[in-house]
């Protein structure tokens, strides 16, 4: 996000300097789970990035599109997708609180959450157990805000327990439920 909260990723793209982190961050996750347009940000573009490089991409653009084809599992929450454009993913337009728990129960790597609409359902179900906020040294002025429209019985108290300063102003939080 930026620094006045936007998450719309059409604003602003990584530096390179913190694409290091995405791809370790993509290594260790072993669930995508999205909304519909976060969906439609991220498939085809970086598979064809992965399957395809053009000549002039960012070597740290290409080893990212790499580590996203290897995550097998994609979930869509979606009430308006009607398909998938591969293999490896699935549309579920049920109850969000139960799928989610089924997926918490799998064993398996991180389930990584993409998009600001399911981002801010999932806190207001408390069910997410970890936030991995990166802000990006910008001011973008407009644009969707990081838990808009969220919907808490009570204040989430959070505890950061890393943070990582990259040479771009780039900081990359992490926090857990206290």
């Amino acid at each position: 996000m930026s620094l006045d909260g936007c998450c719309d990723h059409t604003k602003f793209y990584p530096e390179e300097d913190t694409m290091g982190y995405f791809i370790q961050l993509t290594r260790d996750t072993g669930t995508f789970l999205y909304g519909r347009k976060t969906y439609e940000l991220m498939v085809p573009y970086w598979p064809d990035i992965a399957e395809n490089p053009p000549v002039d991409e960012r070597a740290a653009d290409i080893e990212f599109a790499k580590a996203y084809v290897a995550v097998n599992n994609i979930v869509i929450f979606s009430k308006t997708l009607d398909n998938a454009t591969d293999g490896k993913t699935r549309i579920v337009s049920g109850y969000l609180r139960d799928e989610v728990l089924k997926l918490k129960q799998e064993p398996g790597k991180d389930i990584l959450i993409g998009g600001v609409d399911l981002a801010s359902q999932l806190a207001g179900l408390g069910l997410i157990d970890e936030y991995r906020i990166i802000v990006h040294p910008l001011i973008v002025g407009g644009g969707r805000r990081l838990f808009e429209g969220i919907d808490l019985a009570e204040n989430l108290r959070l505890k950061l327990v890393d943070s990582t300063t990259f040479k771009s102003g780039t900081i990359a939080l992490r926090y857990v439920k206290r």
